[in-house]
């Protein structure tokens, strides 16, 4: 039976109150206007002054203008305007092919206005994503196991259970998110601007008003709780009717009954997946879209599940709470991290080659503006999420041995959170971004959470289920 320690404990919550005091000074703290921050990109810092500089220039010119001038000091800026939509022939080509992950904010009171507002915001909203793909990635993943009626994982299941649990701590706070959004308290969605969506307004965007449908306020709420109902109850049946079944006579098992639910919840995260990441990642760029982009998102944020599940079985299997988990399982765990490794590389290349190659201007820039002021950070993440794993866990026995696994652990996870980053920030802040007080105390805020979350459910069952049919074989599995 594993002990949630006293140790463990002030150690969460330690975490928690530390992220929380650095949540609070990132949301008042003047930095998060400026590039006075813990930035390692920040190399190029003369470069960003310059942009600044122009930046502001232009904006002042743009505010006192008709709106065709607007544009165009826009295009000298180098963001690619949402505006542009609005132009006539070459004016519009043109306006497309400029850095475009700024442009939607731009021209509307947007990154040179809201951009340095939006920061804390928008880095609230990264870890929010970052945690909740380890959640619910880890919640498909045991769904995946009931459905598929396999043996071998049959005695990590709780481990899975116990991570799942978490999924509707971010659920929250996007709710949070949604609710202060639709409050104009921020503008990381851009589309929920005052007056995007009226004809009779300066800030009025016809490209925008056509999506109002789907991207309204209202709307972009109750599918959050939906979320929330449908991931945190799959969550939540999935663990009562585990715990349930050990208190069921010998030989009576539930298991036909998980694999019901199992499979329903299967069928509706193929949905809820898709329009989850249109939701919060891809409508910041609301201009732009792929029909890649929910799978693409998905398989982020299952590696980055996998790879959690990974450390957490290895730190149990160390501290002896595992003893029926050996080698095998560990090696399997690592095939699943490495695949889709390789998976979300396929994807990722997949979209991004399709753009470069038919270079249409109302999906190029945004790419353009990941290559431009983000070139570094984007190149970096590239690296960590696929060459990294490939290099370390390309060999049988690597995916063995627990310093190897750990090693890649180590590159995927920093991969894919600055892999949420980079869909995020350029398309939010703009220029106005870093690594300071809000991005480093809300990825310790939820790490804070996570951590008191999945050790209290560990602790709060055995980590054996009792009647489990497939039990047998995952205590003899070898390969």
């Amino acid at each position: 039976m594993f002990v949630f320690t006293s140790k463990a404990k002030i150690l969460a919550i330690s975490l928690t109150v530390i992220g929380s005091v650095m949540l609070v000074i990132g949301f008042n703290s003047p930095s998060s206007s400026s590039h006075d921050t813990l930035d390692s990109h920040h190399e190029e810092a003369s470069h960003s002054e310059v942009a600044h500089h122009e930046e502001g220039s232009h904006s002042e010119a743009a505010h006192h203008e008709e709106a065709s001038h607007s544009e165009v000091a826009h295009h000298e800026e180098g963001s690619h305007s949402e505006a542009a939509h609005h132009e006539e022939g070459s004016h519009s080509e043109a306006a497309h092919h400029e850095d475009a992950s700024h442009s939607e904010d731009s021209h509307h009171g947007g990154h040179h206005d809201h951009g340095a507002v939006n920061r804390p915001w928008s880095a609230f909203l990264v870890n929010t994503i970052f945690f909740l793909g380890i959640g619910v990635g880890t919640l498909f993943f045991l769904a995946i196991q009931y459905a598929a009626q396999a043996g071998w994982s049959a005695g990590i299941l709780r481990v899975m259970e116990a991570v799942a649990l978490f999924v509707s701590i971010p659920l929250l706070g996007l709710l949070f998110l949604a609710i202060t959004g639709s409050m104009h308290l921020h503008h990381i969605w851009h589309w929920m601007q005052e007056g995007i969506m009226d004809p009779s307004s300066p800030n009025y965007d016809s490209l925008i008003a056509g999506k109002e449908g789907y991207l309204n306020a209202p709307f972009f709420i109750i599918r959050t709780v939906a979320y929330l109902i449908i991931w945190g109850g799959a969550a939540y049946l999935l663990r009562r009717n585990s715990l349930k079944e050990d208190r069921l006579p010998s030989g009576q098992s539930l298991f036909f009954t998980q694999r019901k639910l199992a499979a329903v919840f299967i069928v509706l995260y193929a949905v809820t997946s898709s329009t989850s990441a249109w939701d919060y990642i891809m409508s910041i760029d609301a201009h732009w879209f792929s029909t890649l982009f929910g799978w693409y998102t998905f398989a982020g944020m299952f590696v980055t599940a996998l790879t959690v599940l990974n450390l957490l079985v290895i730190y149990l299997r160390i501290g002896g709470y595992l003893p029926w988990v050996n080698e095998n399982h560990q090696h399997d765990l690592g095939k699943f991290m490495f695949a889709f490794s390789v998976f979300w590389t396929y994807l990722w290349f997949s979209q991004y080659m399709l753009i470069w190659y038919s270079n249409i201007p109302e999906e190029t820039p945004y790419y353009l503006a990941r290559f431009g002021e983000y070139k570094v950070l984007f190149i970096s993440m590239v690296a960590l999420n696929f060459l990294m794993p490939v290099l370390v866990l390309m060999s049988r026995d690597a995916k063995r041995i627990v310093g190897f696994i750990s090693l890649a652990a180590v590159f995927v996870l920093a991969g894919h959170w600055l892999d949420h980053y980079i869909m995020i920030m350029p398309g939010s802040v703009g220029y106005n971004y870093g690594f300071a007080w809000a991005e480093i105390g809300g990825f310790l805020f939820y790490a804070g959470i996570f951590i008191y979350v999945v050790l209290h459910n560990l602790s709060s069952a055995p980590l054996l289920m009792k009647n489990n049919a497939m039990i047998h074989e995952s205590k003899l599995f070898h390969q």
